[in-house]
């Protein structure tokens, strides 16, 4: 018998329309969760499912959060594979002095020229985070955005900002890394000089490159079309803060799954070169980063019944997903779209692989 048509029907036997279906409306049950939607699909395309329960359809288009990152790693990495950049490169090299000035000052010492690129696309540049970390006047912007606070947040702004908080470490300190938004604007601005576009516009250049017809970058603080951002039992409306980033994205589940094809297909970085992004170092429970991507790990202790396979690509911050499952072939993507509880969309996914994974319990 031939064992990959075996395998491969036995994976639509175990997850079909039906079952996908039933799963996510379980989600739907759950405190908070208002809409979900969910797309898997194999390698080879023999496995091809989309569902979506609650206020959220196949086609609705949602805000894809901390994603943006990865569009923005992949943008870097098509410069770098076409000899643009250098991911060793100082980002001195494509800023002007007023930005990097003071930009990364640790315990009195200066490390703003030291900073590179591969500082900032894999979370180790140390750098204060605009969003998370306190602000000099003792505030976090995610807390007030949670809360429903809306404000405009430019580069300009979050250099300005940025220079003024606590650094966390010296740029590329062995064994360190820190999760935050102030590398990818950074990045955004090198983008930008390099190749003398807007990120926004380069961005869309990209959209109508993979042909992705329903995924925008946020700039119209009017706009009504993607299903509103829940925070518990609120919606939160901050057209200030989504249009001010220039590059805050607006997809769909469908569109999304073109972009992680693309992306683990060598479209931006060399397909068999994709192992050398894998650099991991630990960010926050259960997640890990490499030199633009994301990895969610859970140790077997804590799935001690069955080994949940490592699944690589990114999320953000309201449930949205885009990870690929090496171990059995298989991309996923959607979102929750709950601010609060972005954990229900790993948990989604951890039923979904369990029912696929052959792991040995």
């Amino acid at each position: 018998m031939d064992w990959d048509f075996d395998y491969n029907t036995r994976m639509q036997e175990r997850l079909n329309k039906s079952a996908l279906n039933q799963l996510l409306s379980s989600v739907i049950t759950k405190k908070y969760i208002y809409g979900v939607v969910f797309y898997v699909s194999s390698d080879d395309n023999t496995l091809d499912l989309i569902s979506a329960a609650g206020n959220i359809k196949e086609d609705s288009q949602y805000y894809i959060a901390s994603i943006n990152k990865l569009f923005v790693s992949a943008i870097i990495l098509k410069l770098y594979r076409e000899n643009r950049l250098d991911l060793h490169d100082k980002i001195s090299k494509y800023l002007p002095e007023k930005v990097i000035s003071g930009l990364h000052i640790h315990r009195g010492k200066d490390y703003s020229n030291d900073l590179s690129i591969i500082h900032l696309i894999s979370q180790t540049s140390g750098l204060p985070g605009y969003l998370i970390d306190k602000q000099a006047s003792g505030k976090k912007v995610m807390a007030e955005l949670e809360a429903g606070v809306d404000q405009p947040w430019p580069i300009d702004k979050v250099i300005q900002e940025v220079k003024k908080m606590k650094t966390h470490f010296p740029p590329g300190k062995e064994g360190r890394a820190k999760y935050i938004d102030t590398n990818h604007q950074i990045l955004s601005l090198v983008i930008e000089n390099i190749t003398g576009k807007p990120i926004n516009i380069v961005l869309e250049n990209l959209f109508e490159e993979l042909k992705l017809t329903k995924t925008y970058v946020c700039e119209d603080a009017n706009d009504k079309n993607f299903v509103p951002i829940r925070y518990k039992a609120e919606t939160r409306h901050l057209p200030l803060f989504l249009t001010s980033t220039k590059n805050d994205i607006i997809s769909t589940a469908r569109d999304q799954m073109t972009f992680l094809r693309a992306f683990f297909n060598g479209h931006f970085f060399p397909k068999d070169r994709l192992h050398e992004l894998e650099k991991w170092n630990n960010v926050f429970f259960p997640f890990k980063y490499g030199i633009g991507i994301q990895k969610f790990h859970l140790p077997r202790v804590l799935s001690p019944l069955k080994s949940v396979p490592d699944m690589i690509g990114h999320s953000g911050s309201t449930g949205s997903v885009v990870f690929y499952v090496r171990d059995i072939s298989l991309y996923i993507t959607g979102t929750v779209n709950q601010q609060a509880r972005p954990s229900v969309a790993f948990q989604t996914m951890i039923k979904i692989v369990s029912k696929l994974h052959r792991g040995q319990a």
